[in-house]
């Protein structure tokens, strides 16, 4: 059994900043993608951005120069640096991320339970 558990949202003002965690945890022999998705309230989940094991990161064109995708391959985690926040940016926050949880088993998409950020005055 493999979860993940994000931290870092919250209420925050237009222009600042917060920065969402993600960490994976149970039966893992190897994490390969990990991500950031949000919905938004009434629309879809969409893509934000992910980062590869080798750290290769791609964002969505919203957030592109905003927001930052980091991780921790030691510890399992993601981060997301959120800057310069704008209401639009109001959403829950997923994360995601591919494991294999051991040498003989395939890839397993794992999602977090969400976490709520606000961008309000």
């Amino acid at each position: 059994q493999v979860q993940l558990v994000e931290s870092g949202g919250g209420l925050v003002q237009p222009g600042g900043s917060l920065r969402l965690s993600c960490a994976a945890s149970g039966s893992i022999f190897r994490v390969n993608a990990m991500g950031w998705y949000r919905q938004a309230p009434g629309k879809e989940r969409e893509f934000v951005a992910t980062i590869t094991s080798g750290s290769s990161t791609n964002y969505a064109d919203s957030v592109k120069g905003r927001f930052t995708i980091s991780r921790d391959n030691a510890k399992n985690t993601v981060y997301l640096q959120m800057n310069s926040l704008k209401p639009e940016d109001t959403a829950v926050y997923y994360c995601s991320a591919e494991v294999v949880a051991t040498p003989l088993s395939g890839l397993l998409r794992v999602w977090g339970q969400g976490t709520l950020v606000t961008v309000s005055s």
